[in-house]
Formats: C-alpha cells, structure tokens, sequence
C-alpha cells in the first residue's frame, strides 16, 4: 500500500504513507521539543512553559481537569488548542480546510484561475527531497520572513534540525515550486491517518510575479486530493497575530474555513484579575515592536484567552465566518438574562398552568 503512495520524485519508499500521531510526535521530539500525551490529545511544548494540541487538525473534548493537570504537571503557563464550536469556552475560531477529492481548477475563485494558469505555466510543482528543502529553503524562510515584517524565528541550523528529522520518517514530505531548476516556494506537510496537514509554506521574492505561490498551492493540493486514503487537507488555523490575507489567500484557492473555537488555558495559579492588565502591556509591547513574534503571540495568547471567555453568540466572529453567526435575533434571545419568575405575595393564590395547544391549531414550526 505504501509503495502506492509513493510521490513522484520522493525519495523515500515510504513518504506520503498515512501514520499515527506517535509518528507526528517523534518529529517534534527530534527537534528538541518535549511531547506529552493526555487522554484525549498529544501536546508538544511550541515554546518554553507554552504547549500546544496536535495533530493541529484535531477538535478536542477535553475531560474535566484535563487540561489543568497538564498545566500544573508540567509546570506550563499556557496551552492552546481547538474545541468544537458549541463547547463552552473559547474564541471563536476557523480551521482552513479543503475536504473531498477532484480539486481542480474550477474550485477556484474566479479571480485567481488566470493567475494560477500563469503559474503552473512558470514553475514545475512536484514533492522535492527533504534534504534539498533543509538547504535551500533557508533562504525562502529568511525572505518570507523579511517580505512580511517578522523577525525569522528559526536559526539556519534549527531549519536544517527541522526539516532532517522528518527525512526517515514517514508521511512526511516537502514539495516545490521549481522554476528553471531553483526552488522558488516550498511546503512541508505530513499525512496523519486520512488527513494531510501543511506545516510551513515558504517563498521567494524573485518568483512573485510568476505566481509561484499560487502554482504551489494549486499543485500540492491537486496532488494530494488524488493520493488514495486522503480524506481532507489542513491549511492551519487562525494564526494568534498573522493578519487575515494569510488566509484569504487560501480561500481564494479554494479551501473553506471550518469553524471550532480556540481554546487557550492558563496556569491556575495565574490571578484571573491580572490577566487583562498583562493584556493591555503586552498589546502595547506589540505594537511598539511590529516585528517580534514573540510579543505578538503572547498578545495573541491573552486575547484569545479574555475572548474565550465570552458566550460565542457574544463574540466578534471572524469576517469569513459572517456566514456562519448567528443572527442578530438569536444572538439578542441568548444574551437576554432569563425573565425572573413573577412575585407571589402571601395569600395570593398560584396561577394554573395554561392548556397545552389544540394539535388540530398548533402552528408547525420553522426549520
């Protein structure tokens, strides 16, 4: 079966071969990064004292004290990850997905199938060597980074630990924009049971304006959709700061967002009452310092943990979820307090229930 799976280019006889999570975690563990596993989902510690659910595709329910007994055993400040819309906490949120097989170019929007035509006429999009994507996608990552105003969060040799742990691994792959043989945009995913999850996307300046970027994703995801066993593809959450054209790009594309709600736990020993005030220092941090990811993910961090808190009809919904608010009526019905039962003085007698309605009269009711 695995054999079958196989890319064009792999090389690897067992890349593309869906795996268990236990695989997924092996990676992070290669990198450096401490991985624990709870009833309901793997954790793997993103930054220090910061702990994150994967498979990122994963909607969790977590048990109750679940998540604080992580937080306290390991000794963590925060934890991040996503839970179905209608739990009781957390931001309102969206996974980018595409679901389903025969993506081509008519699930496009209309705006960008010329576009993509004039990549895929540029550029060769096909899996690559993990170890050429280890070297020359440095560079990639240096002028994202550069071109979107983000400190590179990663040194060249953390790149290289980064993209070589997965190079006998399977269900790991890389894939890559080739124009005139150099590697114009790369993408790192992996295949966890029957979902595919994109973890890194990367680009040149150079290649911009032959839509390099359009073409890898256009190809990445025509190929996979076509891998038998693949069930959908991840294209990543909301990011905690990326602005919003990160992922208008993608839809665009043609991948949806699936609404969930963002969780973010702290440590029960952090006050409640100080959690705002923290907010409000690391928001102006941020903004004094654009470019640093650190402060803008904490800032991130925060946010979503205040936002989480609220009923999710009381929210500020993402702009690509308008579709899916709820209206204005609901929203109003569920905040409405309950009306307070009436006041009965002492001797009044209490009132009979009203007469169930004549089924005969009794109108049906709206979908």
């Amino acid at each position: 079966m695995c054999a079958r799976l196989r890319p064009r280019g792999s090389d690897h006889d067992r890349r593309g071969c869906a795996v268990n999570p236990e695989v997924f975690a092996e990676w992070f563990r290669r990198q450096g990064h401490r991985v624990v596993r709870t009833a309901g989902s793997w954790w793997y510690e993103a930054s220090p004292r910061v702990w994150q659910a994967f498979p990122h595709h994963w909607t969790l329910t977590p048990a109750p004290g679940e998540l604080e007994e992580l937080l306290r055993s390991q000794r963590a400040v925060a934890l991040r990850c996503s839970v179905p819309l209608d739990a009781p906490e957390g931001r309102v949120s969206y996974h980018t997905v595409w679901e389903g097989a025969d993506y081509g170019i008519v699930d496009l929007h209309g705006s960008v199938r010329g576009v993509v035509r004039k990549g895929m006429q540029r550029a060769q999009v096909e899996p690559v060597p993990l170890a050429r994507l280890a070297e020359e996608g440095w560079e990639l990552e240096v002028d994202t980074c550069r071109r979107q105003g983000r400190a590179v969060p990663l040194t060249r040799e953390a790149w290289r630990r980064r993209h070589l742990a997965a190079a006998d691994l399977p269900g790991f792959e890389a894939w890559g924009a080739l124009v005139e043989g150099r590697l114009g945009a790369c993408l790192l995913c992996v295949r966890v049971d029957d979902w595919c999850e994109a973890l890194s996307h990367q680009s040149h300046s150079d290649f911009l304006a032959a839509r390099i970027n359009n073409a890898l994703t256009f190809g990445f995801t025509e190929g996979m959709t076509r891998r038998p066993g693949v069930k959908a593809i991840f294209y990543g959450l909301e990011g905690l700061d990326a602005p919003a054209t990160v992922d208008e790009f993608k839809f665009r594309m043609g991948y949806r967002p699936v609404p969930v709600r963002q969780r973010v736990a702290l440590h029960p020993w952090i006050p409640a009452a100080a959690v705002a005030p923290g907010h409000r220092v690391l928001a102006a941090a941020a903004r004094r310092r654009p470019t640093s990811g650190t402060l803008g993910k904490a800032e991130g961090m925060l946010r979503f943990h205040l936002e989480g808190k609220r009923p999710a009809v009381e929210q500020r919904w993402p702009e690509c979820l308008r579709e899916e608010r709820p209206p204005a009526r609901a929203r109003a019905s569920a905040a409405a307090p309950a009306p307070a039962a009436p006041v009965r003085r002492r001797g009044q007698r209490r009132p009979l229930p009203a007469p169930p309605p004549d089924p005969a009269t009794a109108a049906e009711p709206h979908p």
